[in-house]
């Protein structure tokens, strides 16, 4: 077998989808070594999911930056640009092939993808909403409400490349979720049957991600 993709992780939240990527390595069906998993919320609980697993972790946070510039559209925009830059920086000391972002609530900018491109890292993010459908956050809430509205009658779950547009990056894999009238009324239990959507997903778009680079260095070592 090939040895293992080195990959980094960032969340911003609870990390049920890190964890399920965590059970699938440990059990050998993920040919993957996570490397860091990176926050930009302190409080993370997939922080706590990573040190279980003896995986190192980091926290990243934009407000350092945001106080060192004034509370204008250009101040937030250098802070940002600073942040995602030392954020490049801190991914690129570990070396990684790959970087899945799950649940990583922040807006990537050129100054992170730039310097990881050139380093030929690929990096994959997983969505709540179909292709070019509900780009950005709040994506199910917005999917439900448009349900109810009855301008759509399904929404889905996908892992796609990360490009400089949002959300807007090649699909790797999509999953379409069909709405149940007289079931997915209530947005909650809804949330709860995406979020379970998205951990075979994760599951299944990262192992063909991994399966690609993994046959990558293989043809560029022949």
């Amino acid at each position: 077998m090939a040895s293992p993709i080195r990959t980094t992780v960032l969340i911003s939240g609870n990390g049920s989808n890190l964890q399920a990527v965590i059970d699938q390595i440990s059990a050998g069906k993920l040919n993957a070594t996570i490397v860091r998993v990176l926050s930009n919320r302190k409080d993370a609980y997939g922080l706590e999911r990573a040190k279980k697993a003896n995986i190192p972790t980091q926290y990243h946070n934009l407000v350092k930056y945001k106080k060192q510039h004034p509370a204008t559209p250009e101040g937030v925009k250098a802070a940002r640009e600073e942040y995602d830059a030392e954020l490049a920086r801190l991914i690129l000391a570990d070396s990684p092939d790959l970087v899945v972002c799950l649940g990583f609530m922040h807006i990537l900018s050129p100054q992170f993808l730039e310097p990881l491109e050139a380093a030929k890292v690929r990096i994959i993010n997983l969505h709540p909403a179909l292709p070019g459908a509900f780009n950005g956050v709040s994506a199910i809430e917005r999917a439900h409400a448009a349900w109810l509205e009855g301008k759509i009658d399904k929404t889905g779950v996908m892992i796609h490349d990360v490009i400089s547009e949002v959300d807007m990056g090649n699909p790797i894999l999509v999953k379409e979720i069909p709405f149940r009238k007289g079931q997915d009324e209530d947005l909650h239990a809804f949330e709860k049957r995406v979020h379970e959507t998205e951990w075979g997903t994760v599951i299944e778009g990262v192992d063909t991600v991994l399966k690609e680079l993994a046959a990558q260095k293989q043809a560029s070592s022949a």
